[in-house]
C-alpha cells in the first residue's frame, strides 16, 4: 500500500502519493520555514486561527510557537506574569512539523501553546507554587489534567506566576515577585491565577489554566477582560495540582472567547472518574467525553430568567464601586432588551458573601492534611520540604495577615475538629436554600458582578469585595465573563476591567456557555491591553529563551518573613 498524505489548501484538501508525495512534502517543509519569516500574528490568536494558519501553510507550529516565545520575551517583563518556560517546546514544535509533513494531524489542540498556572505537575518543569521554599520540586509526572491536553496534542508553554500557594488573590509570590494587571499596573491582576489571567490578556498563549479554592479562576477572568468557567465540583480531576482544600477546590481554563473555553473545558473534564480524586465520581456517566463546544450552537437569551444577587454588590458610591454598579445597571438592561427576565432576590438575605466567607470556609481545616499528602508523594531535588510543618517553619514567605491566617489557623485546626463538622453541615444548608432559590423563581442562572469594587491596587492588604465564596461551597458551576470597564483613566488607558459571574445548577456548564455565547457576541467588550495591542517581531530560537521573574519586585507593603 503507498503512503499518503493530506494536505490542505484553503477549502481544498490533495491526496498526495509516491513521487509527488516526497517533492510535495519537501515544498510544505519549505513553506514551514519560510512562514517563520511571514510570521503568523498572534495577538488574540484563537484554537481555529492556528488550525487554519497551520493547515493552509501560512505558518508552522515551531512558527507559532516562536511568536508567542517573541511576546513573552519582550512584554513580559512588564508585567511579570510568566515564570517559566518548558525547555522542550520548540523540539515538540518540530515534531509536531514533521507530523504533518507525514499526514499525522491528531487532536483538538495540535499545535495549541497553553501556559499553566504554577502550581499544575507538568514535566519537565518545576511545581512551586510561586513559593521560594519549593523552587527545588520537579514532579516525576505530569497532573491528570496536563496529561490530557497532551493527549490532545496541546503544547505547554510554560509556567506562570499565582498568588504564594493560591491563598490570597494579590498574586505575589516569594519565587515570582508581583504580577501587574496589563490593563493598569498600578493594579493586581486578580488571582491566585493572576499570572494565567495577565498573560492570556496579553497574548502569550491561546489559553491558559487556573485551580479556584474561593475566587481564583473567576477574579482573574474579571480582572483582565477574559472568559473563565468553574466546574461542577468533580467534572475535572485535581490530582497533580498543589491542593488547599478538598472542599473548596476546583480546576480549569481561562481564555479570551467562549469557544476557547469551551474546547478547553471538554479536554480538561475528559479525564472521566480518577481514582486519585474521588470527588470526580460525583458526575453522571453521560458527561464523559462531553463536547462542550457543541452546546454553543442555537438557543437565544429571550425568555431566560436569570436572578440578580443585589446582596453581592457595594451600592455606596466611590471611585471603586461606582463603575460597577453602572456596569451591572447596563447589562442588566442588555439582558431585557433581549427579552430575558431579570428576577430581583433581594429578599434572599442569607446570600451574602463576606459572611459566608466568615462563618463557613473551610480552607484552615483541611489544607494541611491535603498538603502533607502531596508533599510527601512528590519529587524533588532532595532540598524541597516534604510536609506543612517543614514548609512553614522552615521557609520564608510574604508576610500578608490575611494569607497567613489560614496557615497559622492549620496548625491547630483539622478536620476532625467539631467546629469543621458545624461548618460541613452549614454548607450543606447553604446549598439546599441556594437549589430552593433556582426552584422558587425558576432561574436559568444567578447574575452578579465577581467583585464588589474594581480590583485592587498593588500594596493592599488583600483581595477585597470578591464575591467567589458561594460557588467554591456549593459546587455549583459559575461562568465569567467580562461586563465593561470602568472610565478611563491615566494609569487605564481603557479603563479596569469588570467581569460578571453566572452560576447554573450542578453540572449545567454546557448551559452556561450558550448563555455567554449570546452574551459575549451580542454585547461583545473584549478589548486588548493598550501597551500589548502590537505585533512583535518574532526571532527565530536555536532553544526556548530563559525567563526569570522579577522576584525584586515585591512592594514593601508585603515583607518576606518567617512564620512564628
Amino acid at each position: 500500500m503507498k503512503s499518503a498524505i493530506l494536505v490542505f489548501l484553503g477549502s481544498r484538501r490533495l491526496i498526495l502519493s509516491g513521487p509527488l508525495l516526497l517533492l510535495n512534502a519537501l515544498a510544505l517543509q519549505a513553506a514551514c520555514a519560510f512562514a517563520l519569516h511571514e510570521s503568523f500574528d498572534v495577538r488574540e490568536a484563537t484554537i481555529d486561527s492556528v488550525h487554519n494558519a497551520l493547515f493552509t501553510g501560512l505558518t508552522s507550529c515551531r512558527g507559532v510557537v516562536s511568536a508567542f516565545l517573541s511576546r513573552i520575551e519582550e512584554l513580559n517583563p512588564l508585567i511579570n506574569a510568566v515564570i517559566g518556560l518548558n525547555p522542550d517546546a520548540l523540539a515538540i514544535a518540530d515534531e509536531m512539523d514533521q507530523r504533518m509533513v507525514a499526514g499525522n494531524v491528531t487532536g483538538k489542540l495540535f499545535c495549541i501553546p497553553v501556559l499553566l498556572k504554577e502550581n499544575y505537575d507538568a514535566t519537565p518543569m518545576n511545581t512551586t507554587g510561586g513559593c521560594m521554599a519549593l523552587a527545588g520540586k520537579r514532579p516525576a509526572k505530569d497532573a491528570s489534567t496536563v496529561k490530557a491536553l497532551k493527549r490532545e496534542n496541546a503544547i505547554i508553554l510554560g509556567k506562570v506566576n499565582m498568588h504564594e500557594m493560591a491563598l490570597e488573590g494579590l498574586s505575589v509570590s516569594t519565587l515570582g515577585g508581583q504580577t501587574f494587571n496589563p490593563y493598569d499596573q498600578t493594579r493586581t491582576p486578580g488571582g491566585s491565577s493572576g499570572g494565567t489571567g495577565a498573560a492570556i490578556a496579553t497574548s502569550f498563549a491561546v489559553f491558559g489554566t487556573g485551580t479556584d479554592t474561593v475566587n481564583s479562576l473567576r477574579s482573574p477572568a474579571s480582572a483582565n477582560n477574559l472568559v473563565s468557567v468553574r466546574p461542577t465540583r468533580g467534572l475535572i480531576s485535581r490530582a497533580g495540582v498543589i491542593p488547599v482544600s478538598y472542599t473548596q477546590d476546583t480546576a480549569g481554563p481561562i481564555a479570551r472567547n467562549i469557544k476557547d473555553l469551551a474546547i478547553a473545558l471538554t479536554v480538561m473534564a475528559s479525564i472521566g472518574f480518577d481514582e486519585a480524586d474521588n470527588a470526580t465520581a460525583l458526575p453522571p456517566s453521560e458527561l464523559v467525553g462531553k463536547d462542550y463546544s457543541a452546546e454553543l450552537h442555537g438557543g437565544h437569551l429571550k425568555g431566560l430568567r436569570f436572578g440578580a444577587l443585589n446582596g453581592f454588590r457595594n451600592y455606596t458610591a466611590s471611585s471603586e464601586t461606582t463603575p460597577i454598579i453602572n456596569v451591572m445597571d447596563d447589562m442588566i438592561k442588555f439582558l431585557k432588551s433581549e427579552g430575558a427576565h431579570v428576577v430581583d432576590t433581594t429578599e434572599d438575605a442569607i446570600f451574602t458573601a463576606t459572611e459566608i466567607l466568615a462563618e463557613l470556609d473551610v480552607q484552615q481545616y483541611e489544607y494541611r492534611e491535603l498538603l502533607d499528602a502531596y508533599l510527601a508523594g512528590s519529587d524533588s531535588d532532595g532540598t524541597a520540604p516534604t510536609s506543612f510543618n517543614d514548609l512553614y517553619t522552615k521557609g520564608k514567605f510574604i508576610v500578608i495577615p490575611s494569607q497567613y491566617a489560614y496557615v497559622k489557623n492549620a496548625f491547630v485546626s483539622s478536620t476532625g475538629s467539631e467546629s469543621y463538622a458545624l461548618r460541613q453541615l452549614g454548607i450543606k444548608n447553604l446549598t439546599n436554600a441556594l437549589l430552593s432559590m433556582f426552584s422558587c423563581h425558576k432561574l436559568d442562572a444567578l447574575i452578579y458582578p465577581e467583585q464588589k469594587n474594581l480590583v485592587v491596587k498593588i500594596g493592599s492588604a488583600s483581595q477585597s469585595g470578591r464575591n467567589g465564596i458561594l460557588a467554591a461551597l456549593t459546587g455549583l458551576p459559575v461562568v465569567t465573563v467580562p461586563a465593561g470597564f470602568s472610565p478611563r483613566s491615566e494609569d487605564a488607558p481603557i479603563g479596569v476591567p469588570i467581569g460578571m459571574e453566572m452560576m447554573g445548577l450542578p453540572f449545567s456548564e454546557g448551559k452556561l456557555l450558550n448563555i455567554a455565547s449570546h452574551i459575549t457576541h451580542l454585547h461583545s467588550t473584549r478589548r486588548m491591553p493598550t501597551f500589548a495591542n502590537r505585533s512583535v517581531e518574532v526571532k527565530e530560537y536555536s532553544e526556548v529563551p530563559v525567563i526569570r521573574p522579577n522576584m525584586g519586585n515585591i512592594p514593601a507593603a508585603y515583607p518576606i518573613g518567617v512564620l512564628s
